[in-house]
C-alpha cells in the first residue's frame, strides 16, 4: 500500500497515519512511501511512536490486538510463516496455548536475532515451506499463517516433536470444526509425505 502525499500533512503525520493503521512499523515500510527513516526515531524521541522492538515502531495509544505479538513476528521476519501450535491456536483448532510462537522458515535459512518474544523454528524445504500460506490483514498488518489443513498435517509431520495426541486432536477438533476437508488433507499430506501415518486416522473419521 502506497500513500499519497497531502498537501495538507508533513511527513510526520503522513507516517504516524500509516502506524495507525498497520500497528506495527518498520524503516522500510516509510522509505518504501519514500519518506525519511531518520523521522521514525524524532517521532520516537517527542513520544508520538513507541519503540517496540528494535526496528520496530507503533503508536502508543494503540489499541492492542489479540495478535499483536504474531504481527510484531511477521514483521521483524519476513519468511516466518506461523506454524504448528501458533497456527492451530490462530484457527481456532485445538486446546494448545504455546508460550512460544512457532514458526516455519525454509531450510538453510539464517536464524532470526529476535530476542522477544520467544520463538520456535521449524525448517521446511520446497513445496512443504511455500504450499499453503495464507495472508491474513484483518488484524491491520498482515500475518502469514498455513492453513488448517496444511497445519494439521504438518502436526504429523512433527509429531515426534509435539506429540502424536497433539496431532490426533488437530485433526479431530478440525474435522469436527469443518475446518479441512478430505481433499485438502490428502493433499497437504502427500507434500508432507505422512500419507501413511494419517491414513489409519483418516480412515476411522470417515466411516
Amino acid at each position: 500500500m502506497r500513500i499519497l502525499n497531502s498537501p495538507r500533512m508533513n511527513q510526520s503525520d503522513l507516517i504516524l497515519d500509516l502506524a495507525r493503521h498497520r500497528r506495527v512499523l518498520r524503516a522500510v515500510d516509510v522509505r518504501e512511501q519514500g519518506w525519511s527513516p531518520q523521522l521514525l526515531i524524532k517521532l520516537h524521541q517527542a513520544g508520538k511512536l513507541q519503540r517496540l522492538e528494535r526496528g520496530l515502531y507503533g503508536v502508543p495509544d494503540a489499541e492492542v490486538t489479540e495478535h499483536q505479538t504474531l504481527i510484531e513476528v511477521c514483521q521483524r521476519v519476513p519468511k516466518a510463516v506461523l506454524c504448528l501450535l501458533s497456527a492451530l491456536q490462530f484457527h481456532g483448532i485445538g486446546t494448545q496455548q504455546p508460550h512460544e510462537v512457532w514458526i516455519a522458515l525454509p531450510e538453510g535459512s539464517q536464524t532470526p536475532a529476535v530476542s522477544y518474544p520467544p520463538l520456535r523454528i521449524a525448517r521446511l524445504r520446497g513445496d512443504a515451506y511455500s504450499e499453503g500460506i495464507e495472508t491474513v490483514t484483518g488484524q491491520g498488518a498482515p500475518i502469514r499463517v498455513y492453513s488448517a489443513a496444511k497445519t494439521v498435517t504438518d502436526c504429523f509431520k512433527f509429531r515426534h516433536q509435539i506429540g502424536l495426541d497433539v496431532a490426533l486432536e488437530a485433526l479431530k477438533d478440525a474435522w469436527r470444526g469443518r475446518k479441512v476437508t478430505m481433499p485438502e488433507l490428502g493433499h497437504f499430506a502427500r507434500i508432507n509425505r505422512v500419507e501413511r501415518v494419517m491414513q489409519p486416522y483418516l480412515e476411522a473419521m470417515t466411516q
